[in-house]
């Protein structure tokens, strides 16, 4: 089984690296279309804002899609991929705090964000040596 090294740091499997690199993807992918649909803003998610409390203008949308794009860029850049963690963990935070907030159902509202941020993050725990260094989930 063949293994990466980084930086002198312990090695992960090809599959680890894999299933860790599929599971960051996804995030990826949804925060991009996440951010897309709302730079122009489509009807929807006008509409949507205005159903969870958010004022429904042009510019509050563009603004949330730039801050979701702009940190789903630095996640899926390696280099600036922890910031990226981050930053999105506060995006889904405030998510999280919206649902709250309005009384959304827990499990199909409210806790999206942290089964988002567990993709997240553990996508990133499995591909990147450091994180697994920080955070030794086994012995």
């Amino acid at each position: 089984m063949s293994s990466i090294n980084a930086s002198n740091t312990k090695t992960i499997s090809t599959r680890a690296l894999w299933a860790g690199r599929i599971m960051s993807g996804l995030i990826v992918l949804f925060m991009i279309f996440d951010g897309v649909i709302k730079l122009p803003p489509l009807d929807i998610v006008t509409q949507t804002m205005t159903e969870i409390g958010w004022p429904a203008d042009v510019g509050t949308a563009r603004l949330l899609g730039i801050i979701g794009l702009v940190a789903t860029a630095l996640y899926a850049w390696p280099r600036t991929s922890f910031l990226g963690a981050i930053l999105l963990t506060a995006y889904f935070g405030g998510a999280i705090a919206t649902h709250v907030r309005i009384g959304n159902p827990l499990f199909s509202h409210t806790f999206f964000g942290i089964y988002l941020g567990l993709l997240l993050w553990g996508g990133l725990w499995l591909r990147d040596p450091r994180l697994r260094a920080l955070l030794p989930f086994s012995g």
